[in-house]
């Protein structure tokens, strides 16, 4: 039976994913199947645990994904492992809202009664750290928190302080700790992130990780602390996603390469699951679409970095095209997106042209544009959701400038504050779905459907 652990801090920035990242890498290790997940929308740190655990980590939001629905993804991909370790989000009972625990790694913890170790930075305190671990133990009762990491102790004298004030002052036990001196720093590169691991920075790191969590942890009695994953979760749907009769599969080729590797996992399962064959390519590389192609899915990822080397494959950029003009089904995601325009401007200056589907350039900035859940609801021109609503994610460091000329928008964006204020936002046109927003197709169970029921149509005229 699968066993689970949520592992929580007390605030962003406290070591949360170094951790997370060195204990599924010391459980592999051990020949322990890790099916990694991360709280939240984020893309980055599922990378590390993807390389951590040798499987894909997998996003657990119920923010984009009503919750039942959430948590059912996650007992299918729970399934096939023997340990489940989730990385919390922010602070423990941050989430959506100042007011209750929506998108909070404690709502889905108690969700699907998963114990919850808290990280804990200690670098300042003495038995204050006590108060601390007490503070959060008794603020919401039904959380089952079943331990406490100690980081950036000063020294292992301040350790086995702050363990004795932390264990007195909540009776629950401190499994781990790290010193200020350990090292562990997640290598930073582009925009202060590691996108891929080309060079080699993360394999190392995680090794160096995955040692020092077997030296300062007490692992055996961290497994004893977990608990099986159909614990407290009676009330969740039992079924999986929905999965048509596969009889007529149509080829979805997916961009997966240094320069496009943002997807939620769960995105290519559902597309799958209606009906589609899932094709990978490279963008970088490749002169051709794949074989019977008959749609196309650009998803995010770092295409700045790759610029120059994307306009030099002017075979593939053409075959973009080709697919474009005869109205096969695209999407575009953030990167993709940029992709799609008419030219990426990078951080140096330096113009680089694009596909040119979407008129306009993208242009790098040195400071974050935006970043956040977003509600938007489809458009006509949108062959993914021409109507309702779903719920989406931004996060990008690029301005989209685009000409006078009207365009026809791909979405229309509420004000979470006040759903009455709008604006239109991406590109709609013959077919062609492309914006900033990340979707989770889990949110609105259309999306799916509607891309693989575009592909087949298309295939069905295509002449």
């Amino acid at each position: 039976m699968t066993k689970q652990l949520l592992i929580a801090g007390t605030h962003s920035g406290v070591g949360k994913t170094t951790l997370t990242m060195g204990l599924i890498a010391a459980l592999t290790r051990r020949d322990i199947r890790v099916q990694p997940f991360k709280v939240g929308p984020d893309y980055i740190d599922p990378t590390y645990h993807t390389l951590a655990a040798g499987r894909a980590c997998r996003n657990f939001d119920t923010w984009m994904v009503p919750p039942k629905q959430a948590a059912a993804l996650y007992r299918r991909a729970a399934q096939a492992a023997d340990v489940a370790i989730i990385e919390g989000v922010m602070g423990v009972f941050d989430g959506a809202s100042y007011t209750d625990e929506s998108g909070s790694s404690a709502e889905i913890a108690k969700m699907i009664g998963a114990p919850v170790l808290l990280v804990l930075d200690v670098g300042k305190m003495a038995r204050s750290a006590g108060a601390l671990a007490a503070g959060y133990l008794q603020f919401d009762p039904q959380l089952n928190i079943v331990g406490f990491i100690a980081n950036r102790c000063g020294s292992e004298n301040h350790f086995r302080g702050v363990k004795t004030a932390i264990e007195a002052a909540t009776g629950m036990p401190v499994v781990g700790w790290l010193p200020k001196n350990a090292n562990l720093h997640i290598p930073e590169r582009h925009l202060g992130l590691i996108p891929t691991d080309e060079q080699g920075e993360l394999t190392a790191f995680i090794a160096r990780a995955a040692e020092t969590v077997e030296k300062y942890f007490d692992v055996p009695q961290i497994l004893s602390l977990m608990s099986e994953i159909w614990a407290g979760a009676d009330d969740l749907p039992q079924t999986e996603p929905p999965i048509v009769k596969r009889l007529s599969p149509v080829t979805i080729a997916v961009a997966r390469d240094a320069a496009f590797s943002f997807y939620y996992e769960d995105n290519l399962d559902l597309l799958w699951a209606a009906g589609a064959e899932i094709a990978f390519f490279s963008p970088l590389t490749d002169p051709h679409l794949p074989p019977n192609t008959a749609g196309i899915y650009l998803g995010g990822g770092f295409p700045e970095l790759h610029a120059a080397q994307l306009a030099e494959n002017t075979s593939l950029l053409a075959a973009l095209r080709r697919a474009h003009t005869q109205s096969m089904p695209i999407y575009a995601e953030c990167g993709g997106f940029m992709y799609l325009t008419e030219s990426l401007v990078d951080l140096d200056g330096v113009s680089h042209r694009m596909a040119g589907l979407v008129p306009g350039e993208t242009r790098m900035q040195p400071k974050l544009a935006a970043l956040g859940y977003r509600l938007v609801e489809g458009q006509p021109e949108n062959f993914l959701l021409p109507a309702g609503a779903t719920r989406g994610h931004e996060f990008h460091w690029s301005t989209w400038e685009i000409p006078q000329a009207k365009v026809s928008s791909a979405w229309i964006v509420r004000s979470r504050r006040n759903p009455a204020q709008s604006s239109p936002a991406g590109y709609a046109r013959r077919n062609l779905v492309a914006s900033y927003l990340h979707l989770h197709f889990a949110g609105n169970q259309n999306l799916a459907r509607n891309f693989v029921a575009a592909c087949k149509t298309w295939k069905g005229t295509e002449k």
